[in-house]
């Protein structure tokens, strides 16, 4: 194994409420593979994390928590020591609309009252970073911490991001978390996104995180470089065609490729991790057939588009084989 390739060591998928007729669909086949449980809404998020700590913490923050524990494959309930190997490990989360509601909350009573109205445990929820720092503080991580808002694109961005602090030795682990919650205020806010091509309405926005966990040298799937386009059909697939391929929603030209969010929803700022886990627990099922990996792509023509390339992990020869 190249100590220098990144690899996903450990994924999980959160997205609450049963799909209808999802499981019928090849996307659902996927999903089965990567969240075979149901997953709790932010209401009942205390019984993945327990209830201490959860209070004033808003919906996005709470699936993204969730996410985590299970990727980590934590028991129910709150830790009471960091992880192993927290002190190395960097968080990098994607969410493009996830405080929006505190924001607006937050305005209101400021403009009604004054800051003095404003409830001091709901303060810190105003903060873009609140997601990213509240996983930090959780779970004992003590590396990088950063919050990515790059629109259709964010996902891929904060899996780019976490790739570059391996690289560049800043953490020997990243948790990277894409989260979008569907509250009202969330769901005005992606209402006013155009509508994606060979379609006239927006797709709903729905509530999804998903975690992936990146290390260097791993036994997991190989990740490759995440690149930027200005058109989907201008994304190469490397030197052989992909087993899997996750399409951008709406993207002409998908070639047969699966469009989640057709399936699950709008997920906005989450699409790209949540299609990495997908893809991450579909080649570690042993379902692919081949040397072919999964082609990721997500993006929309108003921000562009950005992929990655996952191949299916190396296996070390054994020694003396013949």
């Amino acid at each position: 194994m190249n100590p220098d390739r990144v690899t996903v060591t450990a994924h999980a998928l959160h997205v609450p409420d049963p799909i209808g007729g999802f499981a019928a669909t090849a996307a659902g086949d996927l999903f089965s593979s990567v969240a075979p449980e149901p997953a709790c809404g932010p209401d009942q998020a205390h019984t993945v994390l327990g209830r201490k700590g959860l209070l004033f913490k808003e919906d996005a923050t709470r699936l993204a928590l969730c996410a985590v524990h299970r990727a980590f494959a934590l028991p129910p309930g709150k830790l009471t020591e960091p992880l192993p190997g927290a002190e190395h490990t960097a968080v990098v989360v994607s969410s493009n609309v996830g405080n929006a509601r505190t924001v607006r909350d937050i305005v209101a009573e400021m403009r009604a009252g004054s800051a003095h109205d404003v409830s001091p445990l709901n303060g810190p929820s105003a903060s873009s970073n609140v997601i990213a720092s509240t996983l930090a503080i959780r779970y004992g991580f003590t590396g990088p911490n950063l919050m990515v808002c790059s629109g259709a694109t964010s996902g891929l961005d904060a899996v780019r991001l976490g790739a570059l602090l391996l690289r560049g030795e800043r953490a020997r682990r990243v948790v990277v978390v894409g989260v979008e919650p569907d509250d009202e205020v969330a769901r005005g806010l992606a209402a006013l996104r155009p509508a994606a091509p060979g379609t006239t309405l927006p797709v709903p926005l729905r509530a999804a995180a998903a975690c992936v966990v990146l290390e260097l040298g791993g036994s997991g799937p190989l990740l490759g470089d995440v690149r930027r386009h200005t058109r989907p059909d201008d994304i190469a697939e490397a030197l052989e065609p992909p087993a899997l391929r996750l399409t951008a929603p709406g993207a002409p030209g998908a070639g047969g490729g699966i469009d989640l969010t057709a399936h699950l929803g709008e997920v906005y700022g989450a699409l790209g991790v949540v299609q990495l886990a997908v893809a991450a627990a579909w080649l570690g099922s042993g379902q692919p057939s081949g040397p072919g990996g999964a082609l990721i792509t997500c993006g929309d023509g108003e921000d562009g588009y950005a992929s990655v390339r996952l191949d299916p992990a190396v296996v070390p020869a054994l020694a003396g084989g013949g």
